[in-house]
């Protein structure tokens, strides 16, 4: 596994800080629909310095953008998987943001079922379990619809999306994951022995928070439901809020809120 010296680790996955010798976990970080691993690259700073962190760059898209993009989550899982054995030495937090919170979860499953591997815990963020009932699928729709649909969730990606050449280079990968997540589903839950927190938004129009609830059935672990102000991209104006959520989880101190 190759590491270039802007802390990249081909092909998946990149660190904003330098690798950690002992770590006391590994958190692994999945983005949303159409996001990339940067979406991650001020979080290593506020977190304990015995955290490594490892952001998850899909296919398709910033300097993946070539390759192309995974369509089917099995597929998009197994990849990923395959990545993660090197990394199976030390524990492992998985967190997840809209399809990444769905990833993460399948990656746990996965570990457990085909390494034995427990993850320390599931970190689920602005979505819904794949055993709720799906609003609406949007991943088929032209352009303009799509964009609007998008713009609805918050205005992270909107700088990309109104310029019409950064449009043309952005919508393939989004519109690609959006089908991967929206043709994902499972009529039960299968079941972790983990503790799960379920992030999200408070005025996230795709994560109702009785929906969100719903995570609590994946586990027969420890459950938390912890919303914070905000939309659907709530993490970045409360990166601060959060990371102190996180780093609290993960040294046993809780944050205050």
């Amino acid at each position: 596994m190759k590491i270039e010296e802007n802390m990249t680790i081909e092909p998946w996955f990149r660190r904003f800080a330098p690798a950690v010798a002992h770590p006391r976990t590994r958190l692994v970080c999945l983005p949303h629909a159409g996001g990339g691993a940067s979406l991650f690259r001020s979080w290593p700073q506020r977190l304990a310095s015995d955290v490594d962190l490892l952001a998850v760059r899909y296919p398709g898209r910033q300097d993946r953008f070539l390759e192309p993009c995974v369509t089917a989550m099995p597929e998009l899982v197994r990849q990923l998987v395959g990545a993660l054995e090197p990394f199976l030495d030390e524990s492992l937090v998985l967190f997840g943001h809209s399809m990444g919170a769905s990833v993460a979860y399948e990656i746990a499953l996965s570990l457990r079922q085909e390494h034995g591997v427990e993850v320390q815990s599931l970190l689920v963020s602005g979505q819904t379990p794949p055993h709720r009932p799906r609003r609406r699928q949007i991943h088929h729709l032209d352009d303009e619809s799509l964009i609007a649909e998008i713009g609805r969730l918050g205005q992270l990606d909107a700088d990309a999306l109104a310029d019409p050449g950064l449009r043309e280079l952005a919508m393939p990968s989004i519109r690609a994951d959006l089908k991967l997540v929206e043709t994902h589903s499972r009529e039960a839950p299968a079941v972790l022995n983990v503790p799960v927190v379920a992030y999200t938004g408070t005025a996230d129009v795709t994560t109702p928070l009785p929906d969100v609830r719903h995570w609590a059935d994946v586990t027969t672990g420890d459950f938390a439901l912890v919303p914070f102000p905000g939309d659907h991209f709530y993490l970045v104006d409360q990166e601060a809020q959060l990371l102190a959520d996180i780093h609290g989880r993960l040294t046993g101190v809780p944050a205050r809120r």
